[in-house]
């Protein structure tokens, strides 16, 4: 397995680098072409989170590979000292927002991947960690 990436996401163009890390270790844990774009479509959707939510639009992405049960997969880990959320499981319905968006970012990201865990509270940052693993 190849090692870890830690990003600073601090502006728009660290989405890119997001994108990057995101596919390069997806493309060395083995997934497909369809699991590789699920799991950048749902961290780009976390970056662009941190960047409109966490307090001075900064937060981190650690990125690295995994291993169970003799298949391999990809663990992201976003995050950000921001304001936190106060109703995680309303955050992670369909429809709910705080900003007057469509507030499909965070479901739709949980359905593009195996496994999305969200840790939050007020005040107190936010964590969400996402999983893709091989087929």
């Amino acid at each position: 397995m190849s090692g870890t990436d830690d990003i600073v996401i601090a502006d728009q163009t660290d989405l890119i680098r997001v994108r990057q890390a995101l596919r390069a270790q997806a493309r060395s844990a083995g997934l497909g072409l369809v699991d590789e774009t699920k799991l950048i479509t749902a961290g780009s959707e976390l970056a662009r989170n941190i960047l409109k939510y966490a307090t001075g639009s900064r937060g981190r992405l650690r990125v690295e590979q995994v291993a169970a049960g003799g298949r391999r997969g990809v663990r992201a880990t976003f995050t950000d000292e921001g304001p936190g959320i106060e109703d995680v499981d309303a955050a992670l319905t369909d429809g709910f927002s705080t900003s007057g968006s469509l507030g499909l970012g965070l479901p739709g990201a949980r359905r593009l991947v195996d496994r999305l865990t969200l840790t939050s509270a007020p005040r107190s940052g936010t964590t969400v960690v996402i999983e893709k693993w091989q087929r």
